[in-house]
């Protein structure tokens, strides 16, 4: 301790010795005074804000993979038949394509930070009552968290764009690792976790509460550390990648981030008209209806083929685990990148592989496959994020089309976890659930390769022609 306050006392000496040699160096000192300080508070605000967005990309999906691998005792303690069971896989999906259309409008009252603020208290609060009611709240509760992830997914992407331009690849790439590190430590805990809490499966036993509430904490605590984030106001404003950003002091106190005025963004109906705003959307929701279909099913195929419940988690958590190493790569690549379509092909055939091999190859394989699966996966939806970004020319009609795209195509995704339950449980095996996702895999590829290529959709002021040429 005595070092670490050494340490901070010997900079703020610095600071003060550096403050003092620009008061005496001459006229220009005030000028000159205020750059060292604006600079340095603009870098202290950077790192808040990087650890603000890596804390709650590390919230988005511990909540959802932390049930797959206990549906089974959740079915026979909480009396689920197949078909709710399957609609409780569902939910989230379902939540995040109709509560996404809901994150532009609110951010352009309230500001992106609070906005995104609010959402991970919500996410707390619906995991809470998860825990506390598992009888009667697990599903209110699912939907509410679902709702708040739709709100964070959809406004994490802008706000990245907005305040970040020149380090957006690897900012949107760490906060896509960080989502897979809270998936894959949620996958991998979720059965350790029941049987050490006593195995119980009625409602009210303890490790069924703590299964479903644990992850509560780490929200709360995301919650905190995004505290900083709502001096900022941050709204849409019109103008180039990097300035335009509005942001109003609502109240004395405030911080403000300069920028251009504000305007309103083109709607929904607006990106419904540009064929490539829905080549993205269909990217977005295909690959999240493959993602959560094999997220929500997997450990039970496995677990139908004899393996054990412990396993059947680590499995998820190495599918989970494949999708860290290349959400973090992909992006990047692909910032660097004008045309992205050779990443999609080969995304998809990484995906295709994973998914043939883990349904239909021999089980003493299943680690290869599904850890080449989760490869796949991971590069398809670091591209489909990427892609919300890269195709819009500037922030406003990035903020726009992410919200479209996740709205539209989450509305689609969440048929996956559904259809592959109902086929499943109508031929009882999982040869048909198989042969149906690689056919997803093969729509992902058209779609992956048309919205890769270097086109934008149109943006503000673009006249009829130029939308038509666009598109």
């Amino acid at each position: 301790m005595k070092s670490g306050e050494s340490v901070t006392a010997s900079r703020r000496r610095e600071v003060r010795l550096r403050s003092a040699r620009i008061a005496r160096s001459g006229p220009g000192a005030p000028a000159a005074m205020a750059r060292f300080a604006s600079g340095k508070l603009a870098h202290q605000g950077t790192a808040l804000l990087m650890v603000g967005v890596l804390v709650l990309g590390i919230n988005m999906r511990a909540a959802i993979t932390s049930l797959p691998p206990i549906f089974p005792e959740l079915e026979s303690g909480l009396h689920l038949s197949a078909a709710t069971l399957s609609l409780l896989a569902a939910i989230p999906v379902l939540c995040f394509g109709v509560f996404s259309g809901a994150g532009a409008p609110l951010s352009r009252r309230f500001g992106e930070e609070r906005v995104l603020g609010l959402a991970v208290v919500l996410l707390a609060a619906g995991l809470l009552m998860r825990g506390i009611g598992p009888a009667v709240l697990l599903f209110p509760g699912t939907v509410v968290a679902g709702g708040a992830i739709a709100l964070l997914n959809v406004l994490m992407p802008s706000l990245v764009k907005r305040r970040m331009p020149a380090r957006a690849g690897l900012v949107i790439g760490l906060y896509l690792l960080m989502l897979s590190a809270g998936a894959i430590v949620a996958s991998a805990v979720a059965v350790p976790v029941f049987n050490a809490t006593g195995g119980g499966v009625s409602p009210a036993s303890a490790s069924v509460r703590i299964s479903l509430g644990l992850w509560a904490a780490p929200a709360i605590l995301a919650a905190v550390l995004w505290l900083p984030q709502l001096r900022y106001r941050t709204v849409p404003g019109d103008g180039q990648p990097g300035q335009a950003i509005q942001a109003t002091a609502a109240r004395p106190g405030d911080a403000v981030v300069p920028g251009a005025a504000a305007v309103r963004p083109a709607g929904g109906l607006a990106m419904g008209r540009s064929g490539l705003a829905w080549q993205v959307t269909l990217f977005m929701g295909l690959q999240s209806l493959s993602y959560y279909a094999t997220l929500s099913w997997f450990p039970t195929m496995f677990r139908d083929r004899g393996v054990s419940a412990v396993h059947a988690g680590d499995l998820l958590a190495l599918m989970n685990f494949g999708n860290a190493v290349t959400c973090l790569l992909v992006p990047v690549l692909a910032h660097r990148a004008a045309d992205q379509r050779k990443l999609a092909i080969a995304a998809m055939a990484v995906t295709g592989a994973g998914i043939a091999g883990a349904v239909f190859g021999p089980g003493g394989l299943a680690p290869e496959f599904i850890a080449l699966l989760g490869l796949g996966q991971g590069a398809t939806l670091g591209l489909a994020i990427f892609y919300t970004m890269a195709r819009a020319p500037d922030p406003v009609t990035a903020a726009s089309l992410s919200a479209f795209s996740q709205g539209a195509g989450y509305l689609l995704a969440s048929a996956g976890p559904l259809t592959i339950g109902f086929l499943h449980d109508a031929t009882g095996g999982w040869a048909m659930p198989g042969v149906v996702l690689l056919a997803v895999t093969a729509a992902e590829l058209v779609t992956g390769w048309l919205a890769g290529r270097p086109l934008t959709v149109p943006g503000r002021g673009l006249t009829r022609a130029k939308m038509a040429r666009r598109m």
